[in-house]
């Protein structure tokens, strides 16, 4: 026997086990955010348990693991444009979910990866409170990291529950404006390039103020923020109390008195719009609704969806959101969104129920039930 068939033999007999397991050492030694987990399962023989083979302190992963190749996509940056030049392979859609930010931004990358996702929301503080603990650039150059390390694209901020653009209340407002502009300022920083905002409540005053007032608040947040690189996505709403932005005319209006409207998107809800009015389940109610957004705010400002289904039924005018096909909207509206190639460019995020002990599970559950769905 050549020496050199000698030394092979120790390490499994082949040279592809030799470089498999070379493989598996660089990614040993690389630091724990930057290791790439390529190792899937091999079936198990019948008959025999297979075990994982140790020699001293050394995992041979050819034992009972196959290594797959990795693919490292590009990096995004910060003045990319999330919807810009993507063409899946398979044309599927793009869909991810939000993720908890606990442990820092790049654990939501990380969870959302794990899950399957390709994209991923986040909120850049706590969404109930005012303040806000100030974003590192350590923090922040990790989160891109861990972006660029993965198949996670298209991140989309939330902002805080708390503002109110169209309060009647000038303190409010104006602590809403100023909030609204961090916010704006926390996803730059981020290199996240959008932020959904619900458009407000009118509260004690009436609709046709609401929709000014949150027109006259947007202004102001685009004037206190001359260099910018996110912007706004407003979302749909159901139409609870005195939330406006349940009729797309609302959404359309605000956009038509907004100084710079190239600065203003949309995100749409599909809970909200069932609660709100908007059927979706057979092809014609699908292609009204869809028509209905040509004529408001147009198919051009959509940038993100948010899918979840809804506990209430039809008109309910609550937002309560449930699993996928597991609500009252049932499978059909999804079916008709996810084969739709006027959507296929267009970031959808999940925003359904999470159980503390299996979030990701279930989260993974609805991603496989939307693509089930893809024709």
């Amino acid at each position: 026997m050549r020496t050199e068939d000698s030394q092979l033999q120790h390490f499994g007999g082949s040279r592809k086990k030799t470089w498999e397991l070379w493989q598996f050492v660089l990614i040993i030694f690389k630091k724990p955010s930057q290791r790439k987990w390529p190792l899937q399962p091999c079936p198990v023989k019948s008959g025999k348990s297979r075990r994982p083979r140790f020699s001293g302190n050394l995992f041979l992963p050819h034992e009972c693991y196959r290594l797959e190749p990795r693919v490292i996509p590009p990096k995004i940056t910060e003045k990319s444009n999330p919807t810009e030049n993507w063409s899946p392979a398979d044309k599927m859609p793009i869909l991810g979910a939000h993720m908890s930010t606990a442990g820092g931004f790049h654990r939501a990358v990380e969870l959302a990866s794990a899950a399957g996702c390709d994209c991923v929301q986040i909120f850049t503080k706590n969404n109930n409170q005012w303040k806000a603990k100030p974003i590192s650039e350590a923090d922040a150059e990790k989160f891109r990291q861990a972006l660029s390390e993965s198949r996670v694209r298209h991140p989309l901020s939330h902002a805080s529950y708390l503002i109110n653009l169209a309060s009647p209340n000038e303190e409010l407002r104006t602590k809403s404006v100023d909030a609204f502009v961090v916010e704006l300022q926390r996803a730059g920083q981020l290199g996240i390039p959008f932020v959904v905002m619900h458009p407000g409540s009118f509260t004690t005053s009436d609709e046709a103020t609401g929709l000014k007032t949150i027109s006259r608040s947007l202004n102001e947040v685009h004037q206190k923020l001359e260099d910018w690189s996110a912007i706004c996505l407003l979302e749909n709403t159901a139409g609870q109390g005195s939330n406006l932005g349940n009729d797309f005319q609302h959404l359309q209006a605000i956009i038509e008195e907004i100084d710079q409207p190239e600065r203003v998107g949309v995100c749409f809800d599909t809970c909200h719009a069932f609660a709100a009015g908007y059927a979706m389940e057979t092809k014609e109610d699908y292609a009204a609704t869809v028509s209905a957004i040509e004529s408001t705010f147009g198919l051009q400002r959509l940038k993100a969806f948010h899918l979840n289904d809804s506990k209430k039924p039809f008109g309910s005018r609550k937002d309560r959101h449930e699993s996928i096909g597991k609500g009252e909207m049932g499978l059909e509206p999804f079916r008709h969104l996810m084969n739709d190639p006027r959507m296929e460019q267009i970031p959808m995020y999940l925003e359904t129920p999470k159980e503390a002990s299996r979030g990701l599970e279930w989260d993974m559950e609805n991603l496989a039930t939307l693509r089930s769905l893809v024709r």
